[in-house]
């Protein structure tokens, strides 16, 4: 088993996620008004959003079913969800109907294991039809009001 810590996968999985994804934005562990704290969250256009929760342990990947948004997956957010591991942490067949699985190696390149997506675009409407906008649209106001407060908000328009 290699070593990574935890915070290092997430920078992995950020940077795939934005470069595999079809999004256009994402965030690392951003802290809004949802109980929910996601290690990467993705946005991409009409109503896509991906999910990666990056497990550094095996005891990690166990106590995450106990949260009430992986029990009950309407309460969680990302229509397409992923779970980003070290290689071999996590099995396909120990995922949860409807998550997919990265694996990084010791050189911290991620790989697509499985993805029940298939990644092509017109597939975005597989996935979790039900799930938490409100807690992901809480996540992009918030990440738009930070911006606003520190005055970048007008660096959205175009200069003439």
């Amino acid at each position: 088993m290699i070593s990574i810590t935890h915070n290092e996968l997430v920078m992995v999985a950020y940077k795939y996620c934005l470069k595999n994804f079809s999004v256009g934005v994402a965030f690392r562990e951003f802290k809004s008004i949802t109980d929910e704290i996601p290690d990467v969250i993705a946005f991409g256009a009409w109503n896509h959003s991906v999910l990666i929760e990056c497990k550094a342990s095996r005891s990690d990947f166990l106590s995450d079913k106990k949260k009430p948004f992986r029990s009950e997956p309407k309460l969680g957010m990302g229509k397409q969800r992923f779970y980003c591991c070290p290689d071999n942490l996590i099995k396909i067949d120990e995922l949860p109907d409807g998550w997919g699985l990265i694996y990084v190696n010791q050189n911290k390149k991620a790989r697509l294991i499985y993805s029940p997506y298939r990644g092509n675009i017109e597939e975005r409407d597989l996935g979790f039809l039900e799930r938490n906008t409100i807690a992901e649209m809480s996540i992009l106001y918030s990440a738009v009001r930070r911006l606003a407060l520190r005055g970048y908000i007008e660096e959205i328009y175009e200069k003439p």
